[in-house]
């Protein structure tokens, strides 16, 4: 069994070590004995997303997501393919963001997305900045847990329909708004740096199983020892007042 991961961006969208998500999918895998590859890919750079089990494009500030925003445009049809075809998606941040109507930045500039679902994203001034650690309720596949992450956005994203978790510390989507990230049987999109899947086991695993998916069908995992990322993760519910 294998598993094909495509990190978009890696050069420009890698903020507060997203990289890392791609690692803990990889090594998690292998773990199991399922080979997965991650390729790259930047801007002009060719690459047919249908190709892949997963898509992942991790953050990046006002500025990347200015360079890079163009050339996600021109790639919005083989998306929509991919999508199509059952691919997973992981957005994080600015990933997340530019996957909705538009973002529009403090001096007013708008950023089109790439319109595939009815969220938007507008910025807010300093005083209402969504910064800090996180923790959130969420229920992904029928199970239902608790996850741990780090936001910095001045983006407030507005208009979400099925939101990715109940806020239990932290902002969310908006400044104090409750929710947070967006989510469908196929796409998990969120502000949770950190990175997100290392102290969150269980969402590593179902992104896993969600790709496989594609390709092979409904699988099931082995169960690994995660007591290190477990204790991790309860060390900030803790801090957090949250367990």
């Amino acid at each position: 069994m294998d598993l094909k991961i495509l990190w978009m961006y890696h050069d420009l969208m890698d903020l507060y070590g997203d990289k890392g998500n791609t690692q803990v999918l990889k090594i998690r895998c292998e773990k199991r004995g399922i080979d997965a590859t991650v390729d790259t890919c930047t801007i002009g750079e060719k690459r047919d997303i249908r190709d892949y089990d997963l898509f992942f494009m991790g953050g990046g500030a006002d500025n990347e997501q200015g360079l890079i925003y163009q050339d996600l445009l021109a790639r919005r049809d083989n998306i929509a393919e991919a999508m199509k075809e059952k691919t997973a998606f992981l957005l994080i941040c600015g990933g997340y963001q530019l996957f909705g109507k538009y973002y529009r930045d403090q001096d007013g500039n708008t950023i089109d997305g790439l319109g595939f679902f009815d969220y938007y994203t507008e910025s807010t001034d300093r005083d209402h900045r969504c910064i800090g650690n996180i923790a959130l309720e969420t229920t992904m596949d029928g199970e239902t847990f608790k996850a741990v992450g780090f936001e910095n956005h001045g983006g407030q994203t507005k208009n979400v329909a099925t939101p990715f978790g109940k806020v239990l510390a932290g902002h969310g989507n908006q400044f104090r708004s409750g929710f947070e990230g967006f989510m469908n049987d196929q796409v998990v999109a969120t502000y949770m740096h950190g990175p997100l899947l290392p102290k969150n086991p269980k969402i590593a695993d179902k992104i896993i199983m969600r790709a496989l998916k594609r390709r092979h069908g409904d699988v099931s995992l082995a169960p690994l020892d995660d007591t290190l990322e477990n204790n991790a993760r309860e060390v900030m519910l803790k801090r957090l007042g949250v367990l």
